[in-house]
This record gives C-alpha cells, sequence and structure tokens, in this order.
C-alpha cells in the first residue's frame, strides 16, 4: 500500500471526497429502497431492453428469485455505501459497487434504438451517469483511501502486528 506521501493534500481530498460522495449516494438509494413500503427490482428490471434481457424476466418471473435479488440489492446498497463511507472495506466495497452499478448500465444502456418508459436525466449516448459512477468506483480501486483516512487504517495496522509477530 502506498503512503500518503505519495499523495498530495490536494489528490487525496478529492479522492476521499469522491468516496463519500458516492458512499452517500448509493447509501441513500439503499436506504431509500428500504423504507419505501413494498419497493421492488422488477419495476427496473421489466424495462431491461439490452444484453441481460432475458436474465432480467426470468428473475421476474420466479418471485422467490424476485424477492431475494431485491434483499441483496437493497442490503448490498447500504453495505457498500457504508464501507466507503467509513473507508472500512473501502476496496472491496468499491469492487462490489462498481460491479453492481455496471449491471444497472448493463440492463439499460443508452444506446440508439432502446427506448425506456421510465423517465432518464438528460441526453445521453452510450455514456451516462450509471457508467461514470462505475468508472469512478474503479478508480476508488485503484486509489483505495481507506487505509490512508478511514477505517481500514485498523485492518492495515492489525494486519501489519499479525504479520510482524509471526517473523
Amino acid at each position: 500500500m502506498k503512503s500518503t506521501k505519495t499523495f498530495t493534500t490536494f489528490q487525496l481530498t478529492t479522492l476521499v471526497l469522491l468516496r463519500l460522495l458516492i458512499g452517500w449516494q448509493i447509501l441513500y438509494e439503499g436506504i431509500s429502497k428500504l423504507l419505501i413500503p413494498n419497493w421492488s427490482s422488477a419495476v427496473f428490471l421489466r424495462e431491461s431492453q439490452w444484453i441481460l434481457k432475458g436474465f432480467a424476466n426470468w428473475i421476474i418471473s420466479h418471485d422467490g428469485v424476485l424477492q431475494v435479488v431485491d434483499f441483496l440489492n437493497t442490503w448490498g446498497l447500504i453495505a457498500i455505501g457504508l464501507g466507503l463511507i467509513l473507508g472500512l472495506f473501502t476496496r472491496l466495497a468499491a469492487i462490489a459497487g462498481a460491479s453492481l452499478v455496471f449491471l444497472y448500465y448493463l440492463n439499460s444502456p443508452p444506446l440508439i434504438g432502446l427506448e425506456y418508459s421510465l423517465a432518464t436525466e438528460g441526453n445521453c449516448l452510450i455514456f451516462n451517469k450509471t457508467l461514470i459512477e462505475a468508472v469512478a468506483l474503479i478508480i476508488l480501486v485503484a486509489f483505495p483511501t481507506g487505509s490512508i483516512i478511514g477505517l481500514d487504517i485498523f485492518i492495515s495496522r492489525f494486519s501489519k502486528s499479525k504479520t510482524m509477530k509471526e517473523e
């Protein structure tokens, strides 16, 4: 792991700010799903028109599977958001977040010929905020600031002390 000396104060601040902002947005998405009575991913999955359309339809057609997907989606978002905000298991949270957000993208990318009944933000072609967020999370995987500013500090200290004791 790189020490703080490899980052300028500005670089570290912007990376931590990016982590916090994305973490908050993802955490809020999870909490809102938890608090909305009878929320289900079925509405989103019905809109799937691209390479995951068949998989989305399969999920919708099996109530038990849909309930598991809804549970994993809601609590996954909450766990990912908390991990990013707290800087706890930051790399894992960023990988999980990028994977989940990229799955959202693959279900409804802004491509020519695909039309969705759900409202979208702005006019996008190929690249949208979902894809940009996935890429930003990959950046956070490359620069896991949780071991500098976050609870990952304690994990790295524990790992180092354990390694030193074994030697």
